[in-house]
């Protein structure tokens, strides 16, 4: 046992011969004890109701200092340091960050700015209150846990009883010990819809949502947690072709950081700024203006590849779940939270439920007490012992208690046995009170109390269904204007080489073989990148790729320099080289897709003083006819002659080649060069940010080659021809069409004329030859817009429209319909009505517009844009049976257009159907209208 006691007695640090202190297990302890403290204490929120211990002890003391006035911070701070142990500065910065995020502080003076990064004014100028948000949904006294302050004077909440995901609706971040958390913002609304599914059992999403709008990518959040992360950008316009404006800026950017971030990418050379402007004020305006024939789109690309515009925000969802710290992702919260608000809103029903119950054995008590006049029975009673057992046994005739309840028991049934203390409330009721009893008013009390307590009982007994009720209310109240302000899209990834503007210049030294940006003083080759790769073909058939650098060498004798792009397949270039070991003449066309940085690669086949005699390279790999002149000495009859490249494969770098003579050439001469023998190439246009590539990704543009151009058409009547850019963007604001420029394939368009409100259709040709300008097409009403538009040949499409409040659905072939026209040409009248859905033949999608109530009354103006629907399928087989414009009718709507997929049922009063065709002016009649046209 003494053995025993001896090994279970504590270890000391401390040495009594020696009077030194050991460090043994010492920092371990402290260390362990100091991270546990700041990691529950300080740095992280707890799931329960979200917030860190400082937010919850400033929330306690502005409520116990709540009159519904404002409050000088200052004096917020001193009243909050009677919970917290740490210093104004810190409860100060907290309460700010509160205040900043607009959901649980009411504030008032100047309280900083986020998107300017601008600090709040002194404490004692500043002022704030709870918000009745915060009243409602975190103060309530009877379900808060209470334990003892730091220094034991008062009582400070555990947890305050918050029924809301205030940990998701605020966003926090905090650094501990150890340990980090970083959790994003969501949309107040979306939070309080995912968890009304929570409760019905459905399956829900959550992404974040910013105070400062932007876009964001949520690809890769992965639910908050570790390892995810989210990729915001600011909202750019084109105010025109060289000025952009910035709208919106990313989370946790300011508008002083960014504008830094874009002065450095200047003065890098990355992107060619001419001025930059803050304009912020009420709204975030930064206003760009480029140098002069620098591209708009290709400076928001490097403006998201070289600044702040684009960040990447790594979240890190981390909480206190009890007494150790969790990682759970952002839907799981929501659940934990969810159903946490549950079970508080179960506590204040049954708080509730017990107060009504008391209220009621009370008011029974003192009706009885009352009307039977009980008080009476105490008049002759000289104890208050005797004056008890007096009214005692007078209620006793009129109530009956749990347990002096009997069978067939007649009298007032009460919840519970009558106790001294309900006792002493009857005698202290006053004369005057009895005097001026109204039996009445006490029978509909009861009543009410009663009706109350029923609905309590129904809540308790179906909670999820009040629960929803709960959050409902809580989106009814105070949902309007918390709608979500960032935009969630996808991006595509950006590549730095793409989008940098030309900062450097190349040089070339041919005879010593030096290449870079320092050779000012020799031959200038390029406008360039300072993160360009260089290729330099050389006399002896060898080539080199090397980064651009200030003074780099690749040989001497060079015979061609250019800029190398990884993957480019379009470039092609031509070489005739002269094979030294056989003294034939080889010629073959490569291209150079991917290479080894300063790895020599050897074009000839080898042999030694190979050497080239004709090199040329080509962008977009032309055709090319060259003159070769042969050696005078040579025992070749035809000493001169054509050679054509177009009539060789293009091979890799390694082939050797097709013989081209097996005499010595003395020249080659370029003759002209052709079209390209590489065809056009295939676009497409990603429809979520309009960025064209040829990665099959979004929705077809078409074949382009040299010197093509862009059509696009809008829903506001626009069209606009612009030279095609590879590498440019779409801009897919209201934009209905965008394709290869024919300028033989007229426009069939049915659009909705505002002034008249008609349904018209127009057919014409591209007459504009101005690139880059919008050129309206349709009548200048703003309630005009376009329904439908196309470029097939012979279009015919399918249109819905409400008659006699049936939807009537007709099939219209519009180039029988309207002959083409001028391009200024109002065209034909379809209907003199507005549509409710337009669809193309084979198409899968169908416009719907606003549908009208009566066909006697005119619809509202809309300002719904048009949807585009992909209609652009190829020309249906010409017949009879589609010629023919036939109404039919379909089922009734009221309020919204049928949908595509639904039926179209005959109501009882068939109408008669039209079989008749529309026709143009070549003959026949038009039922609806007849041509109109004339020149604006």
């Amino acid at each position: 046992m003494a053995k025993k006691k001896e090994q279970e007695k504590p270890v000391t640090h401390t040495s009594e011969h020696h009077g030194v202190t050991y460090l043994t297990g010492m920092y371990q302890d402290y260390f362990l004890d100091y991270a546990s403290y700041v990691i529950l204490e300080r740095a992280v929120p707890d799931i329960k109701d979200g917030l860190k211990p400082v937010q919850r002890r400033l929330l306690q003391s502005m409520n116990d200092m709540h009159d519904g006035r404002y409050h000088k911070v200052a004096n917020l701070i001193g009243h909050t340091m009677q919970y917290h142990p740490h210093g104004d500065a810190a409860i100060g910065d907290a309460l700010i960050n509160l205040g900043q995020k607009d959901l649980l502080i009411d504030t008032q003076g100047n309280w900083g700015d986020i998107r300017t990064g601008d600090s709040a004014a002194a404490p004692r100028y500043i002022e704030a209150r709870l918000t009745k948000f915060a009243l409602e949904i975190a103060i309530n006294p009877q379900t808060t846990r209470w334990q003892l302050s730091y220094d034991g004077r008062r009582n400070e909440p555990i947890t305050l009883p918050v029924k809301f995901p205030l940990v998701l609706a605020q966003g926090v971040e905090g650094i501990a010990v150890g340990l980090a958390t970083k959790i994003l913002p969501h949309n107040f609304v979306e939070l309080i819809q995912a968890s009304v599914k929570v409760l019905e059992g459905k399956k829900i999403k959550l992404y974040p949502d910013f105070q400062t709008g932007g876009m964001m990518d949520v690809s890769e959040y992965q639910s908050g947690m570790r390892g995810g992360r989210v990729r915001v950008r600011v909202r750019i316009e084109k105010l025109d072709k060289s000025t952009l404006v910035i709208r919106e800026i990313p989370f946790g950017v300011t508008t002083g950081s960014l504008m830094e971030s874009i002065v450095k990418a200047s003065e890098k050379g990355q992107i060619k700024v001419r001025k930059l402007s803050d304009n912020t004020a009420a709204e975030v305006e930064i206003v760009i203006e480029l140098q002069p024939g620098v591209s708009p789109d290709q400076t928001m690309d490097a403006l998201y590849a070289f600044t702040q515009c684009e960040v990447s925000i790594s979240p890190n969802a981390c909480v206190i779940d009890g007494t150790k710290p969790v990682f759970l992702g952002v839907e799981e919260m929501l659940r934990v939270s969810t159903f946490n608000t549950q079970e508080l809103l179960k506590q204040e029903l049954e708080i509730k439920l017990h107060e009504l119950q008391e209220k009621w054995h009370f008011s029974s008590l003192e009706k009885i007490f009352i009307e039977k006049r009980i008080y009476r029975d105490i008049e002759e009673s000289e104890t208050w012992e005797a004056v008890i057992k007096a009214i005692q046994k007078g209620l006793a005739k009129y109530i009956a208690t749990p347990s002096t309840k009997t069978k067939g028991e007649k009298r007032l049934q009460l919840h519970r046995d009558i106790t001294v203390e309900d006792i002493q409330r009857l005698t202290e009721i006053r004369i005057k009170r009895i005097s001026k009893y109204n039996a009445f008013q006490a029978d509909e009390l009861i009543k009410q109390i009663e009706s109350d307590l029923k609905q309590v009982r129904f809540d308790l007994a179906h909670l999820t269904e009040y629960t929803i009720k709960y959050f409902q209310n809580l989106l009814d109240k105070y949902g309007k204007g918390r709608e979500r302000k960032t935009e969630i899209t996808t991006f595509d990834t950006i590549q730095a080489v793409k989008v940098i503007a030309n900062n450097a210049k190349l040089y070339v030294d041919r005879k010593e073989g030096f290449i870079g940006w320092g050779l000012k003083k020799d031959e200038f080759v390029a406008d360039c990148s300072e993160i360009d790769d260089i290729i330099a073909f050389r006399k002896d058939g060898k080539f080199v790729v090397s980064r651009i650098a200030e003074k780099v060498f690749v040989g001497k004798n060079i015979i061609h320099v250019g800029v190398w792009k990884k993957g480019d397949e379009r470039t092609t270039y031509h070489l005739i080289y002269q094979d030294g070991e056989s003294g034939k003449a080889y010629a073959k066309r490569f291209n150079v897709t991917a290479i080894t940085r300063d790895k020599e690669y050897d074009l000839t086949k080898g042999g030694k003083d190979s050497r080239v005699v004709y090199f040329a390279a080509h962008p977009n790999g032309e055709s090319e006819r060259v003159e070769v002149q042969l050696a005078q000495t040579s025992k070749a009859r035809n000493k001169v002659f054509d050679f054509y490249f177009e009539e060789l494969a293009i091979k890799g770098r390694s082939a050797g080649g097709n013989t081209v003579t097996r005499y010595p050439i003395r020249k080659v001469a370029q003759v002209e060069v052709g079209k390209s023998t590489l065809g056009a190439q295939k676009y497409w246009y990603d429809d979520a940010n309009g960025r064209i590539s040829k990665d099959e990704r979004g929705k077809f543009l078409g074949s382009f080659d040299t010197g093509d151009q862009l059509l696009t058409v809008y829903g506001n009547g626009d069209y606009e021809i612009l030279d095609f850019d590879p590498t440019g963007k779409i801009d897919l604001k209201d934009l209905l069409y965008a394709g290869k420029f024919k300028p033989k394939a007229p426009l069939s368009v049915v659009y909705y004329e505002g002034e008249k409100q008609w349904t018209m259709v127009k057919r014409f040709l591209v007459e504009t030859t101005t690139i880059g300008t919008r050129f309206k097409c349709i009548t200048d009403h703003p309630d005009s817009k376009i329904f439908y538009v196309t470029v097939e040949e012979d279009p015919i499409v399918e249109i819905g429209y409400m008659s006699n409040r049936q939807k009537v659905v007709e099939w219209v072939q519009l180039a029988e319909f309207i002959e083409v026209k001028g391009w200024k040409a109002i065209g034909n009248k379809l209907v003199d009505k507005k549509l409710i859905s337009i669809q193309a033949q084979g198409s899968e999608e169908e416009v719907e517009t606003e549908i009208e109530e009566e066909e006697e009354i005119p619809p509202a103006p809309s300002k719904k844009k048009a949807v585009q629907a992909e209609l652009f399928s190829p020309p249906p087989s010409k017949s009879k049976s589609t010629k023919s414009v036939a109404k039919k009718p379909a089922a009734k709507t009221t309020s919204k257009p049928a949908a595509k997929s639904a039926p179209k049922a005959t109501p009882k009063k068939t109408p008669k159907k039209d079989t008749k065709r529309k026709k143009g002016k070549g003959g026949g009649y038009l039922k609806t209208g007849d041509t109109i046209e004339f020149d604006v």
